[in-house]
């Protein structure tokens, strides 16, 4: 019985140290995350459930993002509006987003857009780019089929997973 005891507080042990070498390994890792923009390409865009969807995807994101150990630094709205040329801008032009993470303090910067060509189904696309070298590091793509918060959440937790394994293969500074 003693045996059991002892294997077991060494298990929990090794669980902690285990998630301590894994957060250090996130340490430092600071990423900034932008609004996300709607490019609504249904016979009935921009109408304000959907600009409303929109805007809380940035939040979840965020909250997904601290939850697995990273740290969000914040980009204010006007400081994204002022970068920004045109729909579609920070998306497409890598060096201007890194520009931005670079004023936050940010390693990293993540681009999105809704992308929603049908009312049954929408696309959560984000770009991150490095602020070190303004290179595009990650494309990514989660569907999400319908408009229920269940279902964005959804699509923003395989968001936040396709990021976190990204960011654990890229080489620190």
């Amino acid at each position: 019985m003693g045996y059991r005891i002892n294997a077991r507080i060494l298990n929990i042990i090794f669980s902690v140290i285990l998630c301590l070498i894994s957060l250090d390994g996130l340490a430092g890792q600071r990423i900034a995350v932008l609004d996300f923009e709607l490019k609504d390409l249904t016979l009935a865009p921009g109408i304000p459930a959907e600009v409303e969807r929109t805007a809380s995807v940035r939040a979840m994101l965020e909250d997904e993002l601290v939850e697995a150990g990273y740290e969000v630094v914040p980009v204010s709205s006007q400081a994204q509006q002022h970068a920004n040329a045109g729909a579609g801008y920070l998306f497409d032009h890598s060096d201007v987003a890194a520009r931005l993470a670079k004023q936050a303090g940010a390693d990293y910067i993540l681009v999105g857009r809704l992308h929603k060509p049908s009312f049954l189904f929408a696309y959560l696309m984000g770009h991150l780019v490095s602020a070190r070298d303004s290179q595009l590091i990650g494309n990514y793509v989660s569907e999400i089929k319908g408009s229920d918060k269940k279902l964005t959440l959804k699509g923003v937790e395989s968001l936040a997973v396709k990021i976190d394994k990204t960011l654990k293969t890229v080489k620190q500074p």
